[in-house]
């Protein structure tokens, strides 16, 4: 393994990005140092520079940490040039937020003015709406996808001069306040077990994909196209318009066998 060479553990500003109703974070924030320290085997294995990369941290047994807020498209090419070097281990920590307290103060001291909770709840099964850029990339050795369900805080800041279009805010930092769960994601089946895989037919399409789930259909159709990118769902047909989607393995559900009705005393064969 190259000798990895330690930077000073600084970053840039604070970007915020919405995407599908929920909101990821770009760029260093204080969440984005927490999970860092989280994560690296020590205090100074933070922001190491290592085959031409920038690397968020060094773990256990030299496995490479990289939190990223940001969409997993943007991890595609390093991820393959990466894991090219057989030594190496990636570990991708994907934080989603399951609570938000946003927290608006004003002045350098920071005073409290106002606080809430968003009505918006992340859950693992968003990973999917990131994965769609990232399937063709997942699952390989060496490599392990770490959902990470976070609890966190925004600081806000009121705009003294709104514009027309634009919020009428702008957003401080975000800090972590608890990690709620995590799921290691490494394979195929991995995708498959966070899918209700009783409730559904076989084979299936993504209005029973959705159903099953309780969402939209189109997030069912990025969930189906994601477990086929990945190998871990093939196609089985069409229904209509609809395309049929099966899992390997997976069986349809055993019917039970008709209830013959009983004569009634007195009624004659036809």
């Amino acid at each position: 393994m190259p000798e990895p060479v330690y930077g000073d553990g600084h970053s840039g500003t604070v970007r915020f990005v919405r995407q599908h109703g929920k909101e990821s974070i770009t760029l260093e924030t204080s969440i984005h140092r927490q999970l860092k320290e989280r994560y690296a085997v020590s205090a100074g294995a933070t922001e190491v520079v290592m085959d031409g990369f920038r690397i968020d941290a060094i773990g256990r047994e030299g496995e490479l940490i990289e939190i990223q807020h940001a969409s997993l498209a943007a991890m595609r090419r390093k991820t393959e040039q990466l894991l090219a070097t057989e030594s190496h281990r990636l570990r991708i920590v994907k934080p989603i937020l399951a609570k938000k307290r946003v927290t608006t103060v004003q002045g350098k001291q920071r005073q409290v003015v106002r606080s809430r909770m968003s009505p918006l709840r992340g859950e693992v099964l968003d990973i999917f709406l990131e994965l769609v850029h990232f399937c063709t990339v997942f699952p390989r050795p060496r490599l392990v996808l770490d959902v990470v369900l976070v609890e966190a805080e925004e600081l806000r800041e009121d705009r003294r001069r709104p514009t027309r279009r634009g919020k009428k805010y702008r957003t401080v930092d975000q800090r972590l306040v608890d990690v709620v769960d995590h799921v290691e994601l490494t394979t195929h089946q991995d995708l498959i077990d966070l899918l209700p895989i009783h409730a559904l037919p076989a084979p299936f399409d993504t209005a029973e994909l959705a159903a099953a789930l309780q969402r939209p259909r189109w997030f069912a159709q990025k969930v189906a196209y994601c477990l086929r990118t990945c190998g871990a769902a093939e196609l089985a047909g069409k229904r209509r318009n609809s395309l049929l989607y099966a899992i390997p393995g997976l069986s349809a559900p055993a019917k039970r066998p008709a209830r013959r009705r009983k004569k009634k005393p007195g009624t004659k064969a036809a």
